[in-house]
């Protein structure tokens, strides 16, 4: 562990004096020494900053990162819930369509049911007509048929046939009502 009381400077090293003895140490060498030490130590202080500042930096990357992932994460579970959500409502509105489409069906199938029952009805009412329009026809014709066969009766001043064939066509039109 490093002791964080106690911090030595490269100007530290340069501007300590040593005491002198007289046996000492040769103050050139030491002084030699003392400059080799404040280089390294000014060597070690720029690269201990410069590694400081690229852990700062590599720290506060981190950290966006981390925050892009968090946000990335975010957007994605939001993205899935959005998928949800819009399935849920496609599939809510495919059975309202096809409800409606159904009701449409319905609707469209009763009207032609009931088109049918109005065009039968129209057709049953015309036949009735027909017929009744035949029935008085037929009527209308043996009336006058009766009638004309009643005017073709030989009275006694008459003779019973003429010869001549106007009897032809009473007969045609007799043989036509029968039919």
């Amino acid at each position: 562990m490093i002791d964080e009381t106690f911090h030595l400077t490269p100007l530290d090293v340069r501007r300590y004096e040593f005491g002198k003895a007289l046996r000492g140490y040769d103050p050139e060498r030491v002084n030699q020494f003392r400059e080799q030490v404040a280089e390294e130590l000014e060597r070690l202080a720029r690269l201990n900053q410069d590694l400081d500042a690229k852990t700062r930096a590599f720290h506060e990357q981190l950290r966006a990162f981390r925050e892009r992932d968090k946000a990335i994460n975010e957007a994605l579970v939001s993205a899935q819930q959005l998928r949800g959500e819009i399935r849920g409502q496609a599939e809510k509105e495919a059975q309202l369509i096809l409800r409606e489409a159904r009701a449409d069906a319905e609707r469209i199938v009763d009207e032609a049911r009931g088109e049918i029952r109005r065009i039968e009805d129209q057709l049953a009412s015309l036949d009735r007509g027909r017929r009744a329009y035949l029935a008085h026809m037929r009527l209308l014709t043996e009336r006058q048929l009766s009638e004309i066969a009643a005017a073709e009766q030989p009275t006694a001043s008459e003779p019973a046939s003429r010869g001549d064939g106007a009897d032809a066509p009473v007969e045609w039109l007799g043989s036509l009502v029968k039919e």
